[in-house]
């Protein structure tokens, strides 16, 4: 029974790290979740994990949706053109692939943050010539990916918070 008990933690502990990778990029987010849930449905019976699990996997699409949707509307809300968010997905990967500058703090997780930034600021420049509009597609594009990871945060502790609801009362104390 103890063994139980310490498993059950542990996934609980993947699944916070999942709420953490739902807002911060390049951590995995509500995958993590899915695959707690997952793992305690093979382990107790999937009838214990039910309401949960389709909550994981209706989240888990949605936040997908609601990535591209979100970063769409702050590009849009911006004024950014087709380059603006280009500039930004090349940005994003060069900044996920190590690519940038070698930058004396943060690594990898600051060049996931600045890169989609600058990308669409070269991207929004090479179109329209202009610093102020350039920069200005450029914050909106991050800002609306901020939203989003903010909405896939919430979304994400709601599942958790939904699935220890469900499943703690049937822990083995």
């Amino acid at each position: 029974m103890t063994s139980t008990i310490v498993l059950y933690w542990l996934l609980v502990a993947l699944m916070v790290v999942g709420i953490i990778g739902a807002v911060v990029p390049g951590i995995p987010g509500t995958s993590l979740i899915l695959i707690g849930i997952t793992a305690w449905g093979l382990i107790r019976g999937f009838s214990s994990v039910g309401v949960a699990l389709a909550v994981a996997i209706v989240v888990l699409i949605s936040s997908i949706g609601i990535d591209v949707l979100a970063s769409y509307w702050g590009a849009k809300k911006a004024g950014a053109s087709n380059w603006g968010q280009g500039g930004a997905i090349v940005g994003l990967f060069l900044g996920i692939f190590g690519l940038l500058p070698a930058l004396p703090f943060g690594g990898p997780l600051l060049g996931i943050l600045i890169g989609p930034l600058l990308g669409a600021i070269v991207g929004e420049f090479i179109y329209c010539k202009d610093i102020k509009v350039a920069a200005k597609a450029g914050v909106g594009i991050v800002v609306g990916s901020l939203i989003g990871n903010l909405i896939q945060g919430v979304l994400a502790i709601a599942v958790v918070a939904i699935f220890l609801f469900t499943t703690l009362p049937t822990v083995p104390s």
